[in-house]
């Protein structure tokens, strides 16, 4: 009941007082004052198995993923299988999962969660159909499980070398249309901009929407589910990083930084993983509005010439909306907020030699080639810039980070 009358009791001094605040909140929000006793587990793990049951009395398992990093209890990255774990626990999670759906004649696909603090692990509940994660564990099986789906559903039986063994590692994360700063409230509106990183043997793009859709209040705001693999876990991270680095996305608040920073934690590429972790990590992958970077700012102010500039090819002066001068240099003034402050961006242009200068920084050259995929020279250097505009409002990505200005 969304935590209602859940009190955690640290020590037996305590245990009344809180007992009674448990039974008060209860009885306020369901009528009842009855109250359980569970153990609290104070750094568990989500871990789930997932099980394949046929027609003929056969279940197996295909292995475990882990899906502790979580907000407001919502899955945010998921991998398989699950990480740390000790072969002997692993394979009692395994035989419980089996257990827990042949005891019921399981048929389909399914799966078990438990949670799991350090050797100890605990049923949860039993999910009845294939779950949004279930891409990690077909990417370390080379199953299709929806397929499995329905050859079993005609009646063919499992195969009899299940479970195959798990190729490498494999990590999922969700791009969602939210805010992380306000405790990821959803965000609404149209997507501007979405262009997802090319899929490949080691990298699958699981989407329903492109650029131009509208993000509403009536639907889950999942953009897309990113999926890598590699041969082990620390290659299927860095491919995953390089996916969300390669990804483009504009006109909403989104989770992609987050789920960079995320990705890249050390903590989370140690493998320290519990369903705290988000919390724990919060000033590191949520950080406080930072002021944009002048060389970010000088970007932008290439590509947005760069685009006055392709939007009147016959290149005529008179349709340019510059400030010409017949002896002198051309300036253009962009006035630009982020979340801190106001920047003045003057750009220079003489004989086609820009420079950009941001407030009292010193000038940056500054040069853009839209052909090449929104790419910005600063002082000679290339690099990647990614910018959209909608109703006023820029989304500026460079150097990995984002900026709404």
């Amino acid at each position: 009941g969304g935590g209602k009358g859940m009190r955690p009791v640290l020590s037996a001094a305590d245990f009344l007082d809180e007992l009674a605040g448990a039974q008060r909140e209860a009885r306020a929000a369901f009528g009842d004052d009855r109250v359980l006793l569970e153990r609290y587990l104070q750094k568990p793990r989500h871990v789930e198995v997932q099980v394949f049951g046929d027609h003929h009395g056969r279940t197996v398992h295909l292995h475990t993923r882990d899906c502790s990093v979580q907000r407001r209890h919502q899955k945010v990255l998921e991998e398989a299988p699950a990480p740390g774990l000790s072969p002997a626990l692993r394979r009692r999670l395994h035989d419980a999962a089996v257990a827990a759906a042949t005891a019921v004649g399981y048929v389909n696909a399914g799966t078990v969660e438990f949670i799991v603090e350090g050797e100890d692990a605990f049923f949860m509940e039993m999910n009845t159909r294939l779950q949004v994660e279930h891409p990690v564990t077909e990417m370390i099986t080379g199953l299709d499980l929806v397929e499995w789906q329905l050859r079993v559903a005609t009646g063919e039986a499992l195969p009899d070398h299940w479970p195959p063994e798990p190729m490498g590692h494999a990590v999922e994360v969700r791009l969602y249309a939210e805010d992380p700063a306000q405790d990821f409230r959803p965000s609404v509106g149209t997507l501007r901009r979405f262009v997802p990183p090319g899929a490949s043997a080691d990298l699958r793009i699981d989407t329903g929407v492109r650029a131009g859709d509208a993000v509403t209040p009536h639907y889950d705001p999942m953009i897309a589910k990113v999926v890598a693999c590699g041969s082990d876990r620390d290659s299927a991270f860095d491919r995953l990083l390089r996916a969300l680095d390669g990804t483009q996305l504009g006109g909403l608040t989104t989770n992609l930084a987050f789920l960079r920073r995320l990705v890249a934690h050390p903590a989370m590429r140690g493998g320290d993983l519990d369903t705290g972790f988000l919390g724990r990590h919060a000033d590191a992958l949520m950080p406080p509005p930072r002021e944009a970077p002048v060389a970010a700012l000088a970007a932008f102010a290439a590509v947005y010439l760069a685009r006055l500039q392709a939007d009147d090819p016959d290149q005529s002066p008179w349709r340019r909306c510059q400030g010409f001068r017949l002896f002198g240099e051309a300036e253009d003034l962009l006035l630009l907020r982020d979340e801190v402050r106001t920047y003045r961006i003057l750009i220079r242009d003489r004989r086609g030699v820009r420079r950009a200068f941001v407030d009292e920084a010193p000038p940056i050259q500054i040069a853009a080639d839209l052909s090449i995929g929104l790419r910005a020279a600063l002082d000679g250097v290339w690099h990647g810039v990614m910018c959209t505009l909608d109703a006023g409002v820029i989304s500026l990505r460079f150097a990995g980070e984002d900026y709404a200005l």
